[in-house]
């Protein structure tokens, strides 16, 4: 009888090994739909960056394919396909969201508001994420940083703005809170996806667009339209996003949403690294070979104005739902006091190396 017994604890072992290993061995295929075009510039190497981190973390065992705008032919479609469960996962910007659910838009970055490090603090340490995962449950989503252009700047014009009648009428391509800002002050913004910006630029479609900065604009020619480059108020840190299936991530071994979780905060960080050198690199090269580009600040009366009306239209969104409120409340709050702390740190220290 105990000869059986042993055989038998033996056996049953043996299966539980062997579907073990089974389940570690599962190869899991998901799909990524981008915003981006096919092989675009630092947004699209940390999409690359990350399926690479994830392919060889797990041993080959989560495989993410990269289909960029040009394979699924809808850029500002992400959204809708990653919360129908066709794509698994997406990486874009949370603002443009907004038609959908407008607390979405303030997770890229608002203006005036933290700067890079700042935003990254009030993500991990301050409640950022928690308050992501409160609007994104709501889609069946789940959504990390992904990726930081660091502080952009405020848009190739082919006229110089000198007053606020210059805004009257304009027609920027310009997303997020900070369209709703021109928008107060008599300007026509609208959102336009990355591979048709030069076009609509040159057939004067709009009159003037804001993309990043240095480290994207370049190549793609706007100084050859528009030569007024104007420095930045709008999106002091933007940060773009991975969106993941939630029901797809709870289907995934713990290991590998883990392994998943760590790829993307590494990749969301290199752009952020990435960003700042090309933009270096790039603005040499504005100076050197590019004396037609006038780099130029808005007036001070512009700014004034700006800042106004971004204010107003905070105090006026706060009342719209509680979660917008605990938002905005939040960022409120941990800008106030994350930046008395760049003030003394950073901002002294640019100040007195001048």
């Amino acid at each position: 009888m105990k000869k059986i017994n042993l055989a038998l604890i033996t056996l049953i072992g043996g299966l539980l090994i062997s579907q073990s290993a089974l389940a570690a061995k599962k190869v899991y295929r998901w799909k990524l739909a981008e915003t981006w075009p096919t092989n675009f510039p630092v947004f699209g190497d940390a999409t690359k960056n990350m399926a690479k981190m994830v392919k060889e973390m797990s041993d080959g065992r989560l495989i993410i394919q990269i289909h960029s705008k040009n394979k699924h032919k809808a850029p500002l479609g992400v959204f809708d396909m990653v919360k129908a469960g066709q794509y698994q996962m997406g990486h874009s910007a949370a603002y443009y969201w907004k038609g959908k659910d407008i607390n979405t838009m303030f997770f890229t970055t608002m203006p005036f508001g933290m700067i890079a490090p700042e935003s990254y603090a009030w993500f991990y340490y301050g409640g950022g994420m928690e308050l992501m995962d409160k609007v994104f449950a709501r889609h069946n989503m789940l959504s990390f940083p992904g990726g930081n252009t660091g502080n952009q700047m405020g848009g190739w014009f082919k006229k110089e703005i000198n007053s606020l009648e210059d805004l009257k009428g304009l027609k920027m391509r310009i997303p997020g809170f900070a369209g709703e800002v021109l928008a107060e002050l008599g300007a026509k913004p609208t959102n336009i996806p990355a591979g048709e910006l030069y076009t609509a630029l040159e057939r004067n479609t709009i009159d003037a667009l804001e993309w990043v900065g240095p480290s994207l604009d370049l190549r793609m020619g706007f100084h050859k339209i528009a030569p007024y480059y104007y420095t930045g108020w709008h999106e002091p840190a933007a940060e773009l996003q991975f969106m993941v299936n939630k029901r797809e991530f709870n289907r995934l071994p713990k290991d590998l949403q883990q392994i998943l979780k760590v790829a993307m905060k590494t990749a969301a960080y290199d752009m952020y690294s990435q960003s700042t050198h090309e933009s270096g690199k790039n603005l040499a090269t504005i100076k050197a070979d590019y004396p037609n580009i006038k780099i130029k600040t808005f007036p001070a009366d512009v700014m004034n104005s700006l800042r106004a009306a971004n204010d107003k239209l905070i105090t006026k969104f706060e009342k719209k739902d509680p979660l917008t409120q605990e938002i905005i409340e939040s960022q409120r709050k941990y800008l106030k006091q994350v930046r008395a702390w760049t003030e003394i740190s950073d901002q002294a220290y640019l100040n007195s190396a001048k």
